[in-house]
C-alpha cells in the first residue's frame, strides 16, 4: 500500500521481514499440512503459550514471527507476512483506518493504570494542568495509547494541545533522556512507566477512566478467508486462552519469562505479572462499545485520517464459544 500510515518508516518492517524470512506467508507447512504465521513482540506470546504447554500436539504447523513494536508488526500484516498481529487498540485501529486487510478476532484485558503521564523526582510540576508550557514526550509514536492519554488527559484538565510541545521517541530513548533529566514530563506504558516510577517519578494521571481496558488480536483478512487457516486460528485462540489462564494463575513464573524476554528488573516484573491477569475475550459489544469510545474521541481530535466503525472490522466466528 503507497504511502502507508502504518510505519512512517518502512524499512523496519522489511529489516525485520528480511531477519525472519518473511516474504510472504506460507499457507503450508510439513507434509501439506495447514501453517500459520503467528505474529509476537519481544516473544512474550510464544514464551508464555510454551510455559503453558499450550503448543502440544497441534494439528498444523506454526511459525513464530518477532517485531520490536506493534507498528513494524502491523505492517507485516498488511504485507501478508504473518497471519496474526496482537497489539495496542489504537494501533489496530491505525491499521484499519490505513486499510489494512485485517479483523479484530479477541481482545486481551488489561490494566489501564500501565499507560501513565509521569513527571521526575523533584519536578515542580504538580498536576496536568500544570503542563500547559512544557515539552511533553510521548512514546512511542503519533497515534500510540500514551499520546491518546496526554490529549484526553489535557481535555480533562482544561490545557489546549496545543499550549503544550508535544515529541515522539522510541521508549528506550525516551527512558534514557528521562532518567537523565532531559525530559519535563513523559507519556509511556508497561515495564518503561512501572521501571520509572520505582525509580522515584511520580504518576500525574494514569489512563483509568480515559483508555479502553483492552489490547487486541488482528488477524488478516487472507487467513480468515482460508477455511483451513480459519479452523487452525480457531484453535490457535484455544490454547492462548489456556496460556493466558496459566500466565494468571502463575504470575512468578510469568515474571520470570518477563525478565527473560524483556530483560527488566524482576520488580518490575512481578508488577506487570500482577497487573497483566486479563484473560482473552470475545470481540462483542462489551468490547466494541468503549473502542468505540476511544476511536470517536481520537478522530474527533483530528488524529485518526478517517472515521472507523468498529463493528465493521471485527471477526466474532474466531474466538471459542
Amino acid at each position: 500500500m503507497g504511502g502507508s500510515l502504518l510505519l512512517s518508516d518502512r524499512r523496519t518492517f522489511l529489516v525485520g521481514a528480511a531477519a525472519f524470512g518473511l516474504a510472504a506467508c506460507g499457507g503450508t507447512g510439513k507434509g501439506g499440512r495447514t501453517k500459520l504465521v503467528l505474529g509476537d513482540q519481544v516473544h512474550l506470546s510464544q514464551s508464555r503459550a510454551e510455559a503453558a504447554g499450550a503448543l502440544d500436539n497441534l494439528p498444523y504447523d506454526i511459525e513464530w514471527a518477532n517485531f520490536v513494536g506493534a507498528a513494524p508488526l502491523l505492517e507485516a500484516l498488511n504485507a501478508g507476512a504473518v497471519d496474526t498481529a496482537p497489539a495496542g487498540d489504537l494501533p489496530v485501529i491505525l491499521a484499519a483506518a490505513a486499510r489494512a486487510p485485517l479483523k479484530i478476532i479477541a481482545g486481551t484485558r488489561f490494566s489501564t493504570r500501565d499507560i501513565g503521564i509521569i513527571v521526575p523526582k523533584g519536578s515542580p510540576i504538580r498536576n496536568v494542568a500544570d503542563l500547559a508550557g512544557r515539552r511533553v514526550i510521548v512514546s512511542s509514536a503519533r497515534g500510540s495509547i500514551s499520546h491518546y492519554l496526554l490529549l484526553e488527559a489535557l481535555k480533562e484538565a482544561r490545557v489546549a494541545k496545543d499550549a503544550v510541545k508535544i515529541g515522539f521517541m522510541l521508549p528506550n530513548d525516551a527512558a534514557a533522556a528521562f532518567a537523565a533529566g532531559q525530559v519535563e514530563a513523559w507519556a509511556t506504558f508497561g515495564t518503561y512507566q512501572i521501571a520509572a516510577e520505582l525509580a522515584g517519578a511520580r504518576l500525574l494521571r494514569d489512563g483509568e477512566g480515559i483508555n479502553s481496558p483492552y489490547a487486541l488480536i488482528a488477524a488478516s483478512q487472507s487467513a480468515l478467508d482460508d477455511p483451513a487457516k480459519r479452523n487452525a486460528l480457531r484453535d490457535v485462540m484455544a490454547r492462548q486462552q489456556k496460556a493466558a489462564i496459566w500466565a494468571a494463575d502463575h504470575p512468578k513464573d510469568y515474571a520470570a519469562i518477563l525478565v527473560k524476554q524483556t530483560k527488566v528488573d524482576p520488580k518490575v516484573a512481578d508488577i506487570m505479572a500482577d497487573r497483566q491477569r486479563g484473560l482473552l475475550v470475545a470481540p462483542d459489544a462489551a468490547l466494541v462499545k468503549p473502542l468505540q469510545r476511544v476511536v470517536d474521541r481520537f478522530f474527533a481530535d483530528g488524529e485518526l485520517p478517517v472515521h472507523v466503525a468498529v463493528s465493521k472490522i471485527i471477526d466474532p466466528g474466531i474466538f471459542p464459544a
